[in-house]
């Protein structure tokens, strides 16, 4: 059994295979999906498969910063977002890293330019993994 992790309510995360460093997110049970912000999504094949190459803006008010990003596409599917409005969503899968654990993840696509966090985590993420403190904030090291 592995050993869960007690997290505040937001945290420092990384995505290492995407070429993001630190990135805040918003740990929410209350999503089953994660989320990452995502602008400029374009679809393309590579090796017979599916890809996206999308660009993110890590940092919340600071649109100069960029990072742009390339996936592979593992579904494409409707998400019902907290407000009741479905959107098309691409998913990727990609490795998470927080404080001195990681594992594989699965995110969706979406802008999140209106949002206080440019990442969501919902909890098939965190499942079995994680327990939040909702007291707490940032008390993972990154």
């Amino acid at each position: 059994m592995i050993e869960k992790i007690t997290v505040g309510w937001r945290e420092w995360v990384s995505l290492p295979a995407l070429g993001i460093g630190n990135i805040k997110a918003k740990i929410d049970s209350g999503a089953r999906t994660s989320c990452l912000h995502a602008l400029h999504i374009e679809e393309f094949e590579e090796n017979a498969e599916q890809w996206v190459k999308f660009i993110t803006q890590p940092v919340q008010g600071d649109v100069q910063t960029q990072q742009i990003c390339k996936a592979k596409v593992k579904r494409k599917a409707y998400v019902k977002s907290s407000s009741g409005q479905e959107e098309y969503r691409y998913f990727i899968a990609t490795q998470l890293h927080i404080g001195n654990d990681s594992w594989p993840i699965e995110l969706t696509l979406s802008s999140r330019a209106n949002m206080k966090f440019r990442m969501l985590l919902g909890r098939t993420a965190m499942q079995n993994r994680m327990v939040i403190d909702p007291a707490l904030s940032y008390v993972i090291d990154n």
